[in-house]
């Protein structure tokens, strides 16, 4: 179906729902998609989409962020994902932990992270992300990679925003990726309205528009717009490995807390490759009661949807990409970023 043909659809079912429709988007590849393409400009003015905890890099928590950094100052090797290193905690960024001379590394995978421990032993990878990345995680440290863990499981966070009702949401533009990990059947459980989706502009407006119809509809049930790569079971293998490897615990998440079972703990048949466990008398002396939000960052409200980055007072002023004071405009797949950078364009 042609952008334009879909577009009158969605228009047509929008002025039939006839309400105010909130669709939230729980990856940081849709925020992206939604922000490159301007879908939000085309849409009807009753449809808003409200950007949730999809980037990875915003929602890992102010005491691991503070965590690593304090690893990486007290001389400990430290890799992780670009995005990562700018995000600020009481004791700076891994960015400037790195001009004060300590070994920080940003690489594009875990397999980089292994091919610098060849010359770093005591190398501790900093794993950050949901299902999608969880993996790769694995197979690192059953390879011997020293990690710190902040890996997430994404379905409780999406049940937390829906029981919490802080925000209105009337359907969820499920997260391609990590879908394509777990598969369909997970989200059955959750009482909304939902659409796996894939990344294109024709993707996101399909997705949009399969929403519409179960609202028009009121239905709420799993549909699945990205059968091409999403499979109903997912991914058993990828599943496999992050079980042998990781076990379900708490997390802690940016903007929510602490989200029983959405956490992934080392096993123990892996501690010695566990950083918190192997630097566990260095953390022990970090005072974590400090660990909080940058003064004035709004990123916890921006993250669970209660507002847009453009009512953070700080949006656009105070934070911008390039002088960024919270991690939603840090990371490329933050919300504040993206909106910033289709504010400019």
């Amino acid at each position: 179906m042609e952008k334009s043909e879909m577009l009158k659809k969605i228009n047509k079912l929008a002025g039939e729902i006839g309400w105010e429709v909130n669709l939230m988007e729980v990856c940081g590849t849709h925020t992206q998609a939604i922000s490159r393409s301007g879908i939000r400009k085309v849409l009807p003015k009753n449809v808003h989409l409200i950007t949730g905890p999809g980037c990875p890099v915003c929602v890992t928590a102010q005491k691991d962020i503070d965590a690593i950094i304090s690893l990486a100052l007290a001389g400990v090797p430290v890799a992780t994902y670009g995005d990562l290193l700018r995000v600020p905690g009481q004791f700076g960024s891994l960015d400037q932990a790195r001009e004060k001379g300590a070994k920080v590394f940003d690489v594009y995978s875990t397999e980089d992270a292994l091919k610098l421990k060849e010359e770093n032993p005591d190398l501790v990878f900093f794993g950050l992300g949901f299902e999608t990345t969880t993996p790769m995680t694995a197979w690192a440290i059953k390879k011997g990679l020293t990690v710190y863990s902040t890996h997430k499981r994404f379905l409780p966070a999406m049940e937390a925003l829906l029981a919490a009702g802080e925000v209105r949401i009337d359907g969820f533009i499920d997260p391609g990726h990590v879908s394509a990990i777990i598969g369909e059947k997970p989200y059955a459980k959750l009482d909304a309205a939902q659409v796996i989706t894939g990344f294109t502009e024709e993707d996101v407006l399909r997705g949009i528009l399969m929403l519409l119809g179960q609202i028009k509809n009121n239905e709420k049930k799993v549909e699945n717009e990205y059968v091409r790569v999403v499979k109903k079971d997912g991914n058993a293998s990828a599943r496999k490995v992050i079980d042998e490897v990781f076990e379900v615990s708490d997390g802690d998440w940016r903007g929510f807390g602490i989200i029983p079972g959405s956490g992934l703990a080392i096993r123990k048949k892996y501690e010695k490759f566990d950083a918190k466990k192997k630097y566990k008398k260095i953390l022990d002396k970090v005072d974590f009661s400090r660990s909080k939000d940058p003064a004035g960052c709004r990123c916890g409200e921006v993250i669970r949807g209660i507002i847009s980055p453009k009512q953070c007072p700080m949006f656009g002023r105070a934070c911008t990409p390039d002088n960024p004071v919270g991690p939603c405009m840090v990371s490329v797949e933050g919300a504040c970023n993206n909106f910033f950078r289709e504010e400019i364009n």
